[in-house]
């Protein structure tokens, strides 16, 4: 999709993408993750004992196993495989990827370079992950924005933002702002500050921002409010029909 962007932007000019920071693949030729999750397990029975009365009942089936013990067929079935597992008993693993590679990599392939990054800190709105509540990793709680440059002349204007714009986030790497509080009409909203500063800081008044997803909406309600033309392309006509609703609104405005 990188390819098909490089001829629409002009030279000097930007493609900002905004993307979580890792991605998941199913690999099956990766090895399972394992998890013996102490300090939620809420059955005292140990690989030990299962082992142990399996050697004494060695024709007893899981569930006969299970009910000696005095726990569920489940309970046996992970102290003897270790299928405690994220992905599932019996889906492929997910090898989990950071984008960073990726994105330079499918930027300079279409004839774009990585001209910047910036991460969005947004609150973690996933507190019920099972990521958060079963292993050591983080919450997911940023993303990246990163910037790509088309070779040419780059026009670079400060006076685009206030002295303190730029002391608060023009020329700071971490921009912190909450999430969208509700995804009730797009699966995948973001805040109205993210495109603001975006087309605020690369952008040129009357210049055309292209959003080639443009979902609800948002990037073109921020391009029209400072200033900016746009152009939108929505595949699915109820988000196109969004979209319409909020550039409608906005004009009325």
């Amino acid at each position: 999709m990188v390819h098909l962007h490089h001829r629409l932007i002009k030279p000097g000019g930007f493609v900002a993408i905004n993307i979580a920071d890792i991605l998941c693949f199913a690999d099956p030729a990766m090895p399972r993750l394992q998890a013996d999750v102490v300090s939620t397990k809420r059955s005292p029975v140990t690989r030990a004992m299962v082992l142990e009365a399996k050697l004494r009942h060695p024709a007893f089936s899981r569930y006969q196993l299970a009910e000696l013990l005095g726990c569920s067929e489940q309970t046996i079935d992970r102290r003897l495989n270790h299928n405690n597992i994220r992905g599932g008993k019996y889906g492929a693993q997910t090898k989990v990827k950071t984008v960073a590679g990726l994105v330079e990599r499918w930027a300079e392939e279409a004839g774009f370079y990585v001209y910047d990054r910036r991460v969005w800190a947004k609150d973690p709105a996933w507190a019920n992950s099972r990521w958060h509540s079963l292993s050591y990793r983080a919450v997911d709680e940023f993303e990246y924005v990163f910037v790509l440059w088309k070779p040419g002349i780059t026009t670079v204007d400060r006076n685009r933002l206030t002295p303190r714009e730029w002391r608060e986030w023009g020329s700071r790497a971490v921009w912190t702002m909450p999430s969208v509080r509700s995804n009730d009409d797009h699966e995948a909203k973001f805040p109205l500050e993210l495109p603001t500063r975006l087309i605020r800081l690369l952008s040129e008044p009357e210049d055309v921002v292209l959003d080639p997803f443009v979902g609800s909406g948002t990037t073109a309600v921020a391009a029209l409010r400072e200033g900016r033309r746009f152009i939108g392309i929505e595949l699915l006509p109820q988000y196109a029909a969004l979209a319409r609703a909020a550039v409608d609104h906005t004009v009325a405005v």
